[in-house]
């Protein structure tokens, strides 16, 4: 389960969910999408470098190449625990897939970039989903690390930075119903 370490008591916007689940041969896709007003090469140093990453997902060290493992921190999680974590493509700056097993389960991730319709880009995240069981939970992490992704890079991230709890169980009901 996350932790939330920015709760504030100010009314807040309940996020709407982005997520859709696609079957797959293996499974399921599930695909949360934003776009931001900036080329993809500045995504794609939000996505890679250490110094931006541990501003809205955590934390990263070793070096990161295809086929080689890192040691990431997700700060928002309890106990923010380390974790190996595989880079299998990287092609800068359009795909990152990557792939991750600790106790929570199997973690096989894909963030694809495109130009996005009217100037921009357009980030994809894909969990590939082997089963879709806890769907309502993973499915609001990944909509709140998104949204963190977007505050961190808009500079908000330590005045407006989401909170968890606008995100789960809120949403839970919502990803459960994709499945």
């Amino acid at each position: 389960m996350i932790a939330d370490d920015h709760a504030t008591d100010a009314p807040r916007a309940t996020p709407e969910p982005t997520g859709v689940l696609r079957p797959t041969a293996e499974g399921h896709d599930l695909v949360l999408t934003r776009t931001f007003g900036a080329p993809a090469a500045d995504v794609w140093s939000w996505l890679t470098e250490p110094e931006r990453t541990v501003r809205w997902f955590g934390q990263w060290e070793g070096d990161a190449a295809p086929g080689r493992t890192v040691r990431v921190q997700m700060a928002y999680e309890d106990g923010a625990p380390w974790s190996d974590l595989r880079v299998d493509v990287c092609e800068p700056p359009r795909r990152l897939a990557v792939s991750m097993v600790d106790e929570s389960g199997d973690w096989r991730m894909e963030a694809l970039l495109a130009d996005a319709e009217g100037g921009g880009t357009r980030l994809e995240l894909i969990h590939h989903l082997t089963t879709i069981a806890g769907v309502g939970e993973v499915g609001p992490g990944w909509e709140y690390y998104l949204d963190l992704l977007v505050a961190a890079r808009d500079g908000a991230a330590d005045t407006a930075a989401p909170s968890f709890d606008d995100y789960y169980p809120a949403q839970r009901d919502y990803f459960t119903s994709l499945a």
